[in-house]
This record gives C-alpha cells, sequence and structure tokens, in this order.
C-alpha cells in the first residue's frame, strides 16, 4: 500500500540460516524409495510464491469459497447471512472498545477556496490527540450529505490528514509531491466538498497527530534515526520526515506483534478509531446521517473496506486501489502490503473482497488500476468477479460497480470524477 519507490523501501531481504546434518553413507537406511522422494522434491521445487515451495499448499489450507461465503448454496436468505456473519468477524477483527463519543473541540474556523474549513480534535482512551480537517461549502446551513475521507498509507505515517486536503495556498513540499504523485495534483477532500458535501479527514492509528512518537519510545534504537527525535530536531525539515517514515515503516512489525499480544488486531484498531470519526461526522447539525458515504486510495481503500463493510452507517462507498484476494497476498503480494491489512484466521470466513461484500445489497464502487504493482491483475478480476455475484445473488446488480483503470497505483483525475458521480447518484 505504500507508493512507487518509497513503498519499495520497505521492502527488506531476509538471510536464511543453514543447519548442517551428518551424511548418512547409505541413504536407504532411511528412505526405501528414493524415486518417490525425488519426485516430491521436484514437485516442490517447481512451485514458486513469496513463501518459496509452500505457496501452493498454505492456499489450499481454505476452502474455496471460505466457509461463511454468502456465496455458498446454504445461505438463502441474506439477513440469516448478515445474523451470523457479522459476530464471526467482529470476534476476529477484536477491535477495541472505546467508549462514550469523545467531546470534539474546535481549534480554529476558516474559509478557503470557497470552502469552511475547522480544524478539530478529540482525545480517545488511549494516545495523542486525534487532529482533524472538516470542510463543507461556504454558507450552507441546511443538513448536507457528508462523506468520511480516509488518508492513505504511502509508507509516510508522518502525514495523514493533509495527504488529501488543501487549507492553504503554501503546502509541505513533500505534500505538494505525494498529491502529484498519487492524486494527480488533487486535493480531493477539497472537491468532493465543493459539490456539496461535509467532508472529514482525521488522522487515523499510527499516523501524523496519532503516530508514534521517538520521546514515547522505550527499549528500541535504530540507529542514526533517532536523531530525528531529538528535542531540538525540527519535525517538519524534510530529512527528519524521511526518517521517521523510515524508522515508522521498521515499527510496523513491533506494532503489529504488541497488537496481537494484547488481544486486538491493527485493522480492528483502525477500524475503532475510524468508526468514532464516522459518529463525530453523523452527530453534526449540518449533517444528514442517513447520507453517509466514505472512500479513499491505498490505504484509505483498505479502511474502507473494513469500515464500510462493518458499519451500515455507511450508505455509500468508493474503494480504490485496494481490492484483491487472500491468495494473491498469500502468494504475490503480502510484502508490498501493510500490517493495517491482515487480520489472523479471517480468511477461513471470507475471502478479502467479501468483507466489502459484507455490506451487500448497499451502493459499492471499486476502481482498480490495471498495471497496479501492488496487486496481481487476474487476482483483481477475481475479486471484482466475486463481489458481482455477490450483488447478483442478492439482487442488487446495480449497486455493485467495479471498475478498472490503465496506469499504476492512483486516484487520478478521471477516477475522482467517477468516484463523486457515484456518491451524487446515491447521496444526493
Amino acid at each position: 500500500m505504500t507508493t512507487k519507490n518509497s513503498r519499495r523501501k520497505f521492502i527488506k531481504t531476509s538471510t536464511g540460516l543453514f543447519a548442517t546434518f551428518p551424511l548418512w553413507a547409505d541413504a536407504s537406511a532411511l528412505f526405501n524409495d528414493k524415486d518417490i522422494i525425488i519426485k516430491k522434491m521436484g514437485n516442490q521445487s517447481n512451485q514458486q510464491s513469496i513463501i518459496g515451495g509452500y505457496g501452493n499448499w498454505a492456499a489450499s489450507l481454505v476452502k474455496k469459497p471460505a466457509s461463511m461465503s454468502y456465496r455458498l448454496p446454504k445461505w438463502r436468505d441474506l439477513s440469516t447471512w448478515h445474523q451470523t456473519v457479522y459476530p464471526k468477524v467482529e470476534e476476529l477483527l477484536a477491535a477495541p472498545d472505546l467508549g462514550t463519543l469523545p467531546v470534539v473541540t474546535t481549534k480554529r474556523k476558516y474559509v478557503y477556496d470557497s470552502l469552511e474549513i475547522e480544524e478539530l480534535s478529540w482525545q480517545l482512551p488511549y494516545g495523542r490527540p486525534t487532529e482533524a480537517i472538516l470542510l463543507k461549502p461556504s454558507g450552507k446551513k441546511e443538513p448536507m450529505p457528508a462523506i468520511l475521507a480516509l488518508h492513505d498509507h504511502g509508507g509516510k505515517k508522518y502525514f495523514g490528514k493533509r495527504k488529501i486536503t488543501r487549507t492553504a495556498d503554501e503546502q509541505h513540499p513533500l505534500i505538494v509531491a505525494h498529491q502529484q504523485s498519487d492524486y494527480e495534483g488533487m486535493a480531493w477532500a477539497n472537491e468532493i466538498a465543493k459539490r456539496g458535501y461535509v467532508v472529514l479527514v482525521h488522522d487515523t492509528f499510527a499516523f501524523a497527530s496519532r503516530r508514534v512518537f521517538y520521546s514515547d519510545i522505550q527499549g528500541l534504537t535504530w540507529g542514526s534515526l533517532k536523531v530525528a527525535g531529538k528535542s531540538d530536531a525540527d519535525p517538519e525539515k524534510e530529512a527528519n520526515i524521511l526518517s521517521y517514515n523510515q524508522w515508522a515503516g521498521e515499527h510496523e512489525h513491533v506494532m503489529a506483534k504488541s497488537l496481537f499480544c494484547a488481544g486486538t488486531t491493527w485493522p480492528g484498531v483502525v477500524l475503532a478509531e475510524d468508526q468514532i470519526a464516522l459518529s463525530i461526522l453523523s452527530a453534526r447539525k449540518d449533517v444528514d446521517s442517513e447520507r453517509l458515504g466514505c472512500g479513499g486510495l491505498s490505504g484509505g481503500g483498505l479502511r474502507s473496506v473494513y469500515l464500510s463493510g462493518l458499519d451500515a452507517r455507511v450508505k455509500c462507498v468508493t474503494c480504490v486501489g485496494f481490492m484483491s484476494t487472500w491468495d494473491d497476498f498469500l502468494i504475490n503480494k503480502s510484502f508490498t502490503h501493510t500490517w493495517m491489512t491482515f487480520a489472523p484466521l479471517l480468511p477461513n470466513y471470507l475471502d478479502f473482497p467479501e468483507i466489502l461484500g459484507l455490506r451487500v445489497p448497499l451502493p459499492t464502487l471499486v476502481q482498480n488500476n490495471n498495471q497496479d504493482e501492488l496487486y496481481t491483475l487476474s487476482e483483481m478480476e477475481k475479486a471484482d468477479r466475486i463481489l458481482k455475484d455477490l450483488y447478483e445473488k442478492a439482487g442488487a446488480n446495480d449497486r455493485y460497480l467495479g471498475k478498472f483503470y490503465d496506469g499504476g497505483h492512483k486516484f487520478d483525475r478521471k477516477m475522482q470524477m467517477d468516484a463523486f458521480d457515484w456518491f451524487d447518484k446515491w447521496l444526493t
């Protein structure tokens, strides 16, 4: 889910350790049929995957379709399926209980580029305060449809909400570059707000205001990277941001393991925080709580899968640049993706697109790029067929749309216009 060159920096090379064993003079003492052994070794050597010869075996462990797939003939009634599958998925995600809705503080209000902008913050039961930006058309008072705009990952944890917003003429050079490479120079949250939406963009777990701070770390050092954590260091300095992003990429492994030890999962924590943000958005007087949508690119697309799949308040969703199958991650692409993706044991019950399919028959748009280096095209197409089958079985063919575009990992202007039109169709 990281982008282009920055993504590849997180791919590390592992060195295996080889044990030595005594050479047996008479191998027949161990193996009575050397032909069988050679044949078995040959079969293994013909398998290639990111986990070597174990790929096909690992993929075979899960039945296709998975045990709670709505595509199975045993599921005839959609309501019965929902009542059965939701508790299991919630159990496996193990999202923490964040309690009551936090008090929201308005830090600043102003108008920029025809939009009323509010800088908000709220305190969750853990970590530093969440910071957020709310955008809406200037002068409008009546309740409007609303979008929870979900920022991407991009291997850039120093930034969050700023990746998809613009609140002043001057932007950080790294944000300018990021918006140019991933969004064709657009701050897409601003653009959809101009079409008549209240749009909330918040920093989620481990990003920007919610990031892991060097000063809070104990017991870990990663060489010169800790220099950027000195009290006299400028956190907005480009070199320090790049160092932090590299450090945070390494720290993902630590965080994921620790979350597992805490009895939760990374996607579960992010889901809980995104649901709090959705509650804050829906509670506003200028929002029509019956017309809520969400969407985002890459990590934002991933967050859209879990949020809109598990929360029926999301009446319309656009998932951009994050759709494939568990087999694709297992055999080909898990190393290109964040720990925010993975919930242990969930593949036994649903394939990855079926998490998004939990929302059937609510309107769903998935936007894919044919040359997206994060996925295998054939698996993206398979995921599209799975979602089509789900919606067809539910009698809601017109409420699912899967689109494919030429190009790499992106949410360009053409894709944005298609996404905005989809929201307009179902929310306005």
